[in-house]
């Protein structure tokens, strides 16, 4: 018997081409008691895939497309594939992936937004980690600090995940891109 798909994510996440990553409503010890299946990401399992068919309607050489976009001659949403390569590297360590948000109804938007969130995985002392990724060179930690607030009681540590050296402060661990395997 094959399971029935009524929701394409869902397969895309079982079929391992697609990671998915909910949001978690009430971020807290056993995340996926308070996921909200209605709000998804869906991150591409190869983030090499994810590059070659976003720009496949170029007239570039796949090698000459990478070329230009390690040494920056290509306009792309590079926040998009940076994220999409953490999301990535979280996976294969292991993680199930979650996000928050928080709409302000008397702001009318968004004033807070973690794209990641993971549990450290202790049953005596469990808490979270959230990570926020950042691929340009400034960039505004005003969500994260939010976050950190909020929840101070249940986050473990807060990180950044960006494109320089790693740097620690009293609430937020930055750390270059190639450490992400480590959380």
């Amino acid at each position: 018997m094959y399971p029935a798909y009524q929701d394409t994510f869902f397969w895309l996440g079982d079929s391992m081409i697609a990671n998915e990553c909910f949001n978690c409503a009430d971020p807290n010890a056993g995340l996926s008691l308070n996921e909200d299946r209605t709000a998804i990401k869906c991150y591409m399992g190869d983030t090499g895939l994810l590059v070659s068919h976003a720009f496949d309607e170029n007239e570039l050489a796949e090698e000459e497309l990478y070329k230009q976009i390690l040494h920056d001659r290509f306009s792309i949403n590079e926040g998009m594939l940076f994220e999409n390569a953490i999301a990535q590297c979280l996976v294969a360590s292991g993680h199930k992936l979650f996000f928050y948000t928080h709409y302000d109804e008397t702001k009318h938007r968004n004033d807070m937004d973690i794209d990641f969130i993971l549990s450290n995985n202790s049953k005596m002392k469990p808490k979270l980690y959230s990570i926020e990724v950042k691929s340009g060179k400034r960039y505004t930690t005003d969500s994260l600090v939010l976050f950190l607030r909020k929840y101070h009681q249940r986050i473990g540590r807060a990180y950044i995940v960006h494109t320089k050296n790693l740097a620690v402060n009293s609430e937020i661990v930055c750390i270059p891109a190639y450490m992400a395997i480590f959380l």
